[in-house]
């Protein structure tokens, strides 16, 4: 009897058992179904849009070549959601282009560079694993070619006007070396002395036609697609408005000259704090300078009140959507 108790327990207890797996399972399934209801009723992935024809620099993209498009295609799809990046990229488009736009036309190069800035550095002063510094991404040896200033005090890299106009001089150069902007722009990712060994190995003189490393073969690509993007945001489901932009940051200028200058005390005599300085003036790269070669320099101090944001925006909300950048 007692053997048959503890069968009859077991088999109650695995009936019972049995009942909660089918229940939860049961419910389960259920979840799913609302879930999959849900996930068609309101979310959506898409496929990029597709132009019909584009244009780099005034130079024609072959579209008309399947790997072209599909070259394209791949950098459109990883931006257009790459949500946080982009977005990010739309919000100091603001504040960086119309300085990039300026020297752009005053240096007649075209205005599609501007995007090679953006997918550089995010329009940000970063430092790659190689050392290439800034907006532009110039190596040191490089930078100082084309006349930036580069010590262990300042690296004009770092300044968005210098480094800008550096790069104008360097792409021009390129272009005069390779024909066309298009080339220019995949010399400066991969160097004009490699870009020039594979065009002479391969025997072709266009970027499309050439077998690159993987970075470079994207490069292009990569410029396009942000170009796109950022023109035509909400083609890419990409909604701004004027006001979730950083504006540009009203400043004056003063001069900094003489020897062992402490840019703290520095800060303090100009009403401003250190902090300001060295974010208004990111090439320079340490709290007291030298100088000893006795150079004066210009140096952008906020404006009064220019650290508030309604001051900065004039006290306007616009809420007017961007249509383009």
């Amino acid at each position: 009897m007692k053997k048959l108790s503890i069968i009859a327990i077991i088999l109650a207890s695995l009936a019972i058992a049995g009942e909660a797996f089918i229940f939860a399972t049961r419910k389960e399934d259920n979840s799913d179904e609302i879930l999959t209801k849900a996930i068609r009723a309101g979310y959506h992935i898409y496929a990029p849009p597709m132009p019909d024809t584009l244009y780099f620099c005034g130079e024609r993209v072959p579209l008309n070549l399947w790997y072209v498009r599909e070259g394209l295609d791949r950098e459109l799809v990883s931006n257009m959601y790459y949500q946080s990046n982009t977005l990010f990229n739309i919000k100091r488009a603001a504040r960086v282009f119309p300085t990039i736009e300026r020297i752009l036309k005053e240096e007649h190069v075209p205005q599609d560079i501007k995007y090679l800035c953006v997918i550089e550095s995010g329009l940000q002063n970063v430092t790659s694993p190689a050392g290439a510094q800034g907006y532009w991404q110039f190596m040191k040896s490089t930078g100082q070619k084309y006349g930036l200033e580069i010590s262990d005090e300042i690296d004009m890299r770092n300044d968005l006007e210098a480094s800008t106009r550096a790069a104008c001089r360097y792409l021009k150069e390129l272009k005069r070396r390779f024909g066309g902007w298009t080339e220019a722009a995949a010399a400066y990712n991969c160097g004009e002395n490699g870009l020039e060994k594979r065009l002479a190995n391969q025997r072709q003189k266009s970027y499309y036609e050439l077998m690159l490393n993987r970075e470079t073969q994207r490069y292009v690509y990569r410029i396009l697609a942000l170009k796109l993007i950022m023109q035509h945001p909400q083609d890419y489901g990409y909604t701004v408005r004027r006001c979730d932009t950083y504006p540009e940051l009203p400043y004056e200028e003063v001069t900094l000259d003489g020897q062992n200058v402490d840019l703290v005390q520095f800060a303090a005599d100009n009403g401003t704090s250190y902090k300001m300085v060295r974010t208004m003036n990111p090439w320079l790269t340490t709290d007291k300078l030298k100088n000893k070669g006795g150079n004066s320099y210009k140096v952008r101090i906020p404006t009064k009140k220019g650290t508030e944001y309604n001051t900065i925006v004039k006290g306007k909300h616009d809420t007017t959507v961007i249509e383009g950048l």
